[in-house]
């Protein structure tokens, strides 16, 4: 089997799985636009915990890439910072400081200087958890007794109304234990969340509109005929399954009109397992009756 090539994502094909993630499109949905597996899409996702980062955008005071590249071609012509300055309508320092930041008048690229001017702007904001050990503290003793994130919000609030060092939202709890790179709450307090989820989910994620779980060709009950409502004709057989522990199962067959009830012990909860056992019941019941 022939290895697949590895796929970089642009820009635009990453918006795109953020779009379709909060549409609540699963993984592999996603994954076959881009004829990849889940997995691909998965790691893009997590990286953040499953929450889109901020798009970034630059400030109006800053170099574009177009003028760095009006210095680099002024720099490679050998004209002075000034004639440089005065074509972009710039200050003299503005272009001495950009050439100084990168390299040199025989070194600086317009390409380069565009990269590292991003890489000098990002502006991590700290957690309001991080080196807060008490609230951490009480944090985790919450999330073990199975507390959800909108709780403990809550209750911290009420604990301590005036100390707004203990005020943080679910939000805040949420993105620190799906982003584990915060180095906050611990991975394995993700366990204790009710969904038991590794990474935020869409609020309109669900399997129920793919059909999962659903008998192919089933007749709603809404659709069913008027004449069984009332129990007035006799006949019309209504069927159940009951689980019990270690796995037994018994299926249930209650006739509408007598309430007559037929049971039947399966070894599994397969359909056709379930369908054969109660054939085979009812053949035995009739039998007795004839």
């Amino acid at each position: 089997m022939s290895q697949r090539t590895r796929i970089y994502y642009t820009a635009e094909q990453k918006a795109l799985m953020w779009e379709r993630w909060k549409k609540g499109d699963t993984l592999h949905d996603i994954g076959r636009l881009f004829d990849r597996g889940h997995s691909s899409v998965q790691n893009i996702l997590q990286e953040t915990g499953g929450f889109q980062p901020l798009k970034r955008k630059r400030s109006n005071l800053s170099l574009t890439l177009a003028e760095r590249e009006v210095i680099s071609r002024g720099l490679a012509m050998e004209l002075s910072m000034r004639t440089i300055a005065n074509q972009l309508g710039r200050s003299p320092s503005t272009v001495s400081r950009e050439i100084k930041r990168n390299g040199s008048y025989a070194d600086y690229r317009a390409v380069v200087a565009e990269k590292a001017a991003w890489q000098r702007a990002l502006r991590p904001k700290v957690c309001k958890l991080t080196g807060r050990l008490n609230l951490i503290r009480l944090i985790s003793r919450k999330l073990h007794r199975q507390w959800s994130p909108q709780q403990i919000s809550g209750w911290l609030k009420r604990q301590y109304p005036r100390d707004k060092n203990y005020h943080v939202s679910h939000e805040t709890i949420y993105k620190s234990l799906f982003i584990q790179t915060r180095g906050v709450l611990k991975k394995e307090l993700l366990a204790c969340l009710r969904s038991r989820r590794v990474m935020r989910r869409s609020r309109y994620s669900s399997l129920k509109r793919k059909g999962l779980g659903t008998i192919v060709g089933a007749i709603p009950i809404s659709e069913r005929p008027a004449s069984i409502e009332d129990r007035a004709v006799p006949g019309h057989w209504e069927g159940d399954l009951i689980a019990g522990s270690n796995n037994t199962y018994i299926a249930t067959l209650v006739e509408r009109h007598s309430r007559y009830v037929m049971l039947a012990k399966v070894k599994d909860r397969r359909t056709d397992t379930v369908i054969a056992a109660l054939i085979k019941h009812s053949q035995k019941a009739a039998n007795r009756v004839i």
